[in-house]
């Protein structure tokens, strides 16, 4: 296991990230979703609360130029899944698993994000609180290792996940042109304090200069209540 905040800041561009996992009181189902921007286009973003999830948003209209990758809706509740990417395969995922498709086979109808020559990886989150159980899911979706005539596909499944540990996936392994795709499997990190302190220890973590917004969310696994929280940097 390695410390969330260390992992988080070891790069100053680890692009879009998504952290899911279990408070260490082992009551809470935890997840936090941020985004990060080199371009003023990237930057001109903000996270609003759009019925139990979220969607982006300009934060100056007049300064919006491609829409197409940058706006849509990372995090959108299913009866007892809650999902959590970043970009529009959430409701590719909301859809089909609405139709009876597992979370797996949504997103084996998407690939990674056509913007040559970084072919952004889609990550993919989604748990599963019912009646006091608990499971998660992390997925990529990325080019051959650049090469966009191949997409290559990877899930990873938690199950019963233990108090204190949560899986850490990104985009990028950090700042380049183009910019280098996740590898491997995600990252085993620690999960501390309540969704305050949780939140400001991940927003801290990112670097000041390219991060944009963040969405944290506690899931009461007895209850099924929720409490969230978004930062924006252009607040």
């Amino acid at each position: 296991m390695v410390d969330l905040q260390k992992e988080i800041s070891s790069t100053t561009y680890p692009g879009r990230g998504i952290v899911i996992g279990r408070s260490k009181d082992g009551q809470y189902a935890v997840c936090a979703y941020f985004i990060m921007g080199r371009s003023e286009n990237s930057r001109n973003r903000v996270f609003v609360e759009d019925g139990e999830g979220i969607r982006t948003q300009a934060h100056d209209p007049s300064k919006m130029e491609d829409p197409s990758l940058i706006i849509y809706a990372p995090v959108r509740v299913l009866g007892n899944a809650t999902i959590v990417t970043n970009g529009d395969q959430t409701d590719t995922i909301f859809d089909l698993m609405k139709e009876g498709r597992t979370f797996e086979e949504s997103l084996r109808t998407r690939e990674f994000e056509p913007d040559a020559p970084n072919y952004t990886p889609r990550i993919s989150g989604i748990m599963n609180v019912n009646d006091g159980n608990y499971d998660f899911a992390l997925s990529i979706l990325k080019s051959n290792h650049g090469d966009p005539s191949s997409c290559q596909r990877f899930t990873f499944t938690y199950d019963n996940p233990k108090a204190g540990e949560g899986y850490f996936i990104h985009t990028y392994m950090g700042d380049g042109n183009p910019l280098p795709s996740f590898e491997g499997e995600p990252t085993l990190v620690n999960i501390s304090g309540d969704i305050d302190t949780f939140t400001k220890s991940v927003w801290d973590a990112l670097n000041a200069d390219n991060k944009v917004s963040l969405f944290t969310r506690f899931i009461d696994i007895k209850t099924g209540k929720t409490e969230s929280r978004i930062i924006n940097k252009n607040a």
